[in-house]
């Protein structure tokens, strides 16, 4: 059995990873950032060489080597990357790498490996002592992320308890600031910074689920970095169990980003010739936090099943109707719908069992007869007839009590210690690693497909894991439910290929990379109010690009925090995401109905940037506006949105600018939706003034005094440099108004 001893270099798309595999050893990663350009053998020797620590007083008498799965044998006082044993034995492996394959193929001796554009490695290494053997995958991706996952299998008779499998990328000492997320349902992925201080900054998901208030993306930078500007490191780990994201650093200065799945105790014990993998774990760098968002859009938009940008304008049903399904009331609904431009209409909660409320009939997947005599044929039929498809909501791994399915097979109900869970939204879980009741859940669901016109579905999951074993023993299921999850999902699409799937879980609470992978759309909240939406479709984009971004136009009073918005702003927030519609439009008014299907028209015109363009954020110190924008890949055009959020500390706003243009080319910047203007007189550049003769009709209607254009064309021509560096003088107005510009290359 030979060794490996080779260093490795990968780049692309302005990033580098060095890999250093020599004498045997597990990869350890010598450089992560930056392209360095072309490096000879001898350039990446030295860096591998200039790379190792200095022997320490008091520390171990030999330098400590920390490998992308970090070992304790090496003297690393971390967070190990394997934790397991045989009843206390082999707790501590040393592995020894055996084989390497590029690409697929076993790789050749070399000194240096030296790979351009995406590329894979696969790492083999086995511990002959703790009978222990370890696969370690890394690629570079399109869109120059980094990605690693590692794979543990039993090579004795004994069985192995896994504990824990995580990996760790080292980020340098310049990454002084750290910042993730937190949040809750209706309020998820919120911002939160701390200085990356001695310890561990380790956060956990017990949630069965990813979470409203996951770490998301965990980023290490420079003190004070933004959108725009600052060296940065992030990693996520892409899985929707249980799951673990840290940052560590040591008081002898290592620093680590890492994560994985989070094993309960007893989930994983392997058999000989068992294997576990952890999750991919995804590393982002960059200059500045739009950066690290682009690196995940490119690497979604690469798939060769990723949606294209024309997506179609949905309603979804639920907060118009709730449970109350009228087929009366609801093909209403459509036509008004189609009118509209509307293409895509949901039918949500409710249509099924016993399913009047959230008491009962979760599980319990046919058509209500009380409420559907003729089936959904009738709504399906009739959506279709007005030239829009159907889509249709499931939760197919929850359970009511109150339910046939359950009375039928209460076993089938995740439980552990000879109790039911406590119930969360009067419902448990149902327990997708059992064969039969993933053939129920699966068969139930393709019955649906196979009887209606179907081409999308809003997948639901509504509660936390907690007590989630499968009886009668009770031992832990989560990892093999979330398994299940994925398989399931595979399942459907492949059986009804094109079919749309949207991820949602009381909102955005099964947001992760490894879900995306599965499905076509999440759903960011089921907070629709657009003041918040603004927070939360901001930092969402940080991992999803916005054609994966359910971003919907609801009524004037959001159901979730009783606040009023004009329809403006609530459409110009949800425009820079999938659009949908989740209002009772037969209690719009007519002026309501001309102004919503006006800014339809306007999605569905620009949609082709607002969903297939590059995003960017930009700061304002005293976070009383948020500005974003997404520019064509080819720069020849864009869209910005600059949103009071809450009142300034000054009275008038100073210019705002537009970055991320070609500072070489000519643009010209025009204000959009012209009929909603600022709180004051606007800026001279707009070329519009207040229409005098209507504004007093106009204020009695409480509705914003329209405008008026005095000049041939509106808004200004000026160089990319110009627009980026200087900017433009903005529009004074009440909070929470959204003002768009359209910027056109000329």
């Amino acid at each position: 059995m030979s060794t490996i001893d080779t260093l490795v270099v990968l780049r692309g798309d302005g990033v580098s990873l060095i890999l250093d595999l020599t004498d045997g050893q597990l990869p350890a990663v010598v450089h992560w950032g930056a392209d360095l350009g072309e490096c000879s053998a001898a350039d990446v020797r030295s860096l591998s060489v200039a790379a190792v620590p200095p022997v320490m007083p008091n520390l171990a008498d030999a330098p400590v080597r920390l490998a992308l799965l970090p070992e304790h044998w090496t003297a690393w006082v971390g967070r190990p990357g394997l934790s397991g044993s045989r009843n206390g034995r082999d707790w501590s492996p040393k592995f020894t790498t055996t084989a390497l394959r590029v690409n697929g193929a076993e790789a050749a001796p070399s000194a240096l490996i030296s790979l351009d554009g995406p590329a894979s490695l696969e790492v083999e290494a086995v511990d002959q002592v703790a009978q222990l053997g370890l696969t370690i995958s890394v690629e570079l991706t399109a869109g120059g992320l980094v990605r690693a996952q590692a794979g543990v299998t039993n090579l004795s008779a004994e069985a192995y308890h896994l504990d824990d499998l995580v990996l760790a990328l080292p980020v340098p000492q310049v990454a002084a600031e750290l910042l993730d997320f937190a949040g809750r349902w209706s309020k998820e992925r919120a911002p939160q910074r701390s200085e990356f201080v001695v310890g561990s900054h380790l956060r956990e998901s017990r949630k069965g689920r990813t979470g409203p208030d996951s770490a998301y993306v965990l980023h290490a930078g420079t003190p004070g970095f933004g959108f725009g500007d600052g060296e940065i490191w992030a990693v996520h780990t892409a899985w929707s169990g249980n799951h673990t994201h840290y940052a560590e650093k040591l008081s002898t200065g290592e620093q680590v980003l890492g994560g994985g799945e989070l094993l309960l105790p007893g989930e994983v014990v392997l058999g000989e010739g068992e294997s576990y993998t952890s999750p991919w774990l995804y590393g982002s760098y960059g200059i500045g936090l739009d950066a690290i968002a682009r690196r995940f859009h490119a690497f979604l938009r690469a798939r060769p099943n990723h949606p294209d940008a024309a997506r179609p304008v949905t309603i979804n049903v639920w907060e118009a109707v709730y449970f109350d399904h009228d087929l009366e009331r609801l093909v209403d609904l459509a036509e008004r719908s189609a009118a509209l431009g509307v293409e895509r209409y949901v039918l949500d909660d409710g249509w099924f069992g016993s399913r009047r409320d959230d008491h009962s009939g979760l599980g319990d997947w046919t058509v209500s007869a009380d409420v559907w005599p003729h089936g959904l044929h009738p709504l399906v039929n009739k959506v279709r007839e007005l030239g829009m498809e159907f889509g249709l909501w499931f939760e197919p791994e929850m359970i009511n009590i109150d339910s046939d399915v359950a009375r039928a097979h209460p076993e089938w109900v995740m439980a552990t210690g000879d109790r039911l869970p406590v119930e969360s939204r009067h419902q448990q879980v149902i327990n997708l690693g059992i064969p039969d009741c993933y053939a129920y859940i699966r068969d139930a669901i393709f019955a649906i497909l196979a009887e209606y016109e179907i081409g999308y579905i809003k997948w639901d999951h509504n509660r936390d894991l907690i007590d989630a074993g499968t009886q009668p023993a009770g031992r832990p299921g989560v990892h093999e439910q979330t398994v299940a999850y994925y398989r399931l999902l595979d399942e459907i699409k492949a059986a009804h290929p094109g079919l749309e799937i949207e991820s949602c879980s009381s909102g955005g609470a099964r947001v992760d990379l490894e879900a995306l992978l599965h499905t076509d759309r999440i759903w960011v909240s089921d907070c629709i109010d657009p003041l918040e939406r603004q927070q939360m479709n901001r930092w969402t984009t940080q991992l999803v690009p916005p054609e994966l971004m359910g971003s919907h136009i609801a009524s004037g009073i959001s159901h979730t925090t009783g606040r009023w918005h004009t329809l403006n702003f609530r459409a110009a927030t949800a425009v820079f995401g999938h659009l949908g519609i989740e209002w009772d439009l037969a209690k719009a008014t007519p002026a309501e109905l001309t102004e919503l299907e006006s800014w339809i028209a306007f999605h569905k015109q620009y949609r082709e940037l607002l969903l297939g363009g590059d995003l960017v954020r930009v700061d304002f110190p005293d976070q009383t506006m948020y500005g974003h924008g997404v520019i064509a890949p080819d720069r020849s055009r864009a869209t910005y949105s600059f949103a009071e959020v809450s009142r300034p500390g000054v009275v008038l706003r100073g210019r705002v600018r537009f970055p991320g243009l070609d500072p070489l080319r000519r643009y010209r910047v025009t204000p959009l939706m012209l009929e909603h203007p600022p709180l004051a007189e606007p800026p001279r550049w707009w070329g519009v003034r207040r229409d005098l003769e209507h504004q007093l009709e106009d204020l009695a209607a409480h509705r914003p005094p329209r405008l008026k254009a005095v000049v041939d064309d509106i808004g200004v021509e000026l160089p990319g440099s110009a627009l980026g560096s200087v900017g433009l003088t903005h529009a004074p107005s009440f909070p929470e108004v959204a003002v768009l510009y359209l910027v056109q290359g000329v």
